[in-house]
């Protein structure tokens, strides 16, 4: 088996994974191949998978590096699995790029990589890379699944389910938490859990079911519960909102959730920001984080500490390779094109589902009706969605306007003109960085 990591320079995701697969007995012999375009982030991620095969592995795994895009076939050709974990333009410039724009025209971001303005061009760049992965996957290793972990998850699965002919899953981190953190945050025994249905869109997929291992149903005290929670600050309040306002709870963490409607950052109202603790500008500093702690890690390996990886994680990577290679039954919560799954979200929309995993592949289930609030609250994202991918395939600036228009916190904050200026002001600045969206 070979697996190859698109974007292997996301060196502690790619460690997770490729420890995952050294800790799985199916696996733990196949070829890893690491693919990135920078040079130091791929020998940096080449001594975290040596570490680890040394560690954990025995050396069982062959793995090689491939720099550049004239290697990126070689990277690819034959792989059973391709992991996607890129960045397209990285936090800088292109992150800074996506805060820094829109805050002078008034607009204000926590994270912005799956909705708002952010999310909309970093969509744009990534597709525009996309469409060459995808290219050379149909020419060297057309039966390959691409198990897709870059944001924005539903424009990117969505693009590649629909205009290209690779095996795409979008795989998130949020599903097999769900029930757990709502419980616990609610003060309930997560212990009692015994079964949850989830289903919606990606970061807005909605906790349907949740029942005890008696099969008593958990929602009514959940919202009971949820009632007096937010009267003391904490660091879940939207999410909590939307439990008090819409009757479910939804996936993705308060931060991501801020900002995907016209609810709670608001010029007008900025005492909003200080009433559900919203982190303004969250993922900049994450990011600058992120590299620091690299760096420091890095330098304790270097200096002969070692990768430590005790246990499989959540990720879901490893336990697909599994089920597919061994038709060991699996199930997964998927980003997959609807087809009718959801039956009152659009037929070609990038919904999340749970999917079962087999030696057949990766097969989507059946979930229906959405309540009518919850199916409208995931269509005010998937319009922007829809037209994002738009936009990347008919390459026009003009679906990019619409795109932009249709967003829901950028419309609740801009005019029309407005929106147009901050689109043509970030669609030239991402052409002079050197990552066009088209």
């Amino acid at each position: 088996m070979k697996v190859t990591i698109m974007g292997a320079g996301s060196t502690v995701f790619s460690k997770n994974v490729m420890g995952d697969i050294m800790l799985t007995p199916t696996l733990r012999e196949c070829e890893i191949a690491l693919y990135d375009i920078d040079g130091q982030r791929l020998d940096e991620s080449m001594l975290v998978a040596e570490s680890l095969n040394s560690s954990l592995n025995e050396n069982r795994a062959v793995i090689k590096k491939y720099l550049g895009v004239e290697n990126r076939k070689d990277a690819l050709r034959g792989a059973d699995f391709v992991v996607n974990t890129i960045q397209v333009g990285l936090y800088d410039p292109c992150t800074i790029l996506d805060f820094e724009i829109p805050k002078k025209f008034g607009l204000r971001q926590t994270i912005g990589d799956t909705l708002g303005i952010g999310g909309i061009f970093r969509g744009l760049r990534t597709i525009h890379v996309l469409k060459d992965f995808a290219a050379d996957m149909e020419e060297v290793c057309p039966n390959a699944w691409f198990l897709n972990y870059t944001n924005p998850m539903a424009i990117l699965s969505g693009y590649m389910q629909r205009y290209t002919n690779v095996k795409t899953v979008g795989l998130c981190h949020s599903v097999q938490v769900v029930a757990k953190r709502c419980m616990e945050h609610l003060g309930m025994d997560y212990s009692t859990h015994g079964h949850s249905l989830v289903a919606g869109i990606n970061h807005m997929a909605w906790l349907l079911e949740i029942y005890d291992k008696d099969g008593n149903d958990l929602y009514p005290e959940i919202r009971e519960r949820a009632k007096t929670v937010n009267n003391e600050k904490h660091n879940d309040m939207v999410r909590m909102d939307y439990l008090n306002n819409f009757g479910y709870y939804v996936t993705e963490s308060s931060e991501h959730n801020a900002e995907y409607n016209p609810f709670y950052i608001k010029s007008k109202y900025p005492e909003l920001i200080e009433r559900f603790n919203i982190p303004l500008d969250e993922y900049p500093r994450r990011c600058v984080k992120q590299i620091e702690g690299w760096e420091k890690r890095k330098n304790e390996i270097l200096a002969g500490n070692g990768v430590q990886h005790p246990k499989r994680t959540g990720e879901y990577a490893s336990y697909i390779m599994e089920s597919i290679l061994d038709n060991k039954p699996y199930t997964i919560g998927g980003n997959v094109q609807n087809n009718g799954l959801i039956t009152n979200l659009p037929a070609n929309a990038c919904v999340e589902v749970p999917c079962l995993v087999n030696g057949n592949g990766i097969q989507p289930t059946y979930v229906g009706a959405l309540p009518p609030v919850l199916a409208a609250m995931n269509m005010t994202n998937i319009n922007v969605q829809l037209l994002t991918i738009e936009a990347a395939v008919t390459m026009k600036k003009e679906a990019i306007y619409h795109a932009a228009m249709l967003e829901p916190h950028t419309a609740a904050e801009l005019s029309i003109d407005d929106i147009k200026a901050m689109c043509d002001e970030l669609y030239d600045a991402h052409i002079a960085a050197g990552y066009p969206v088209f």
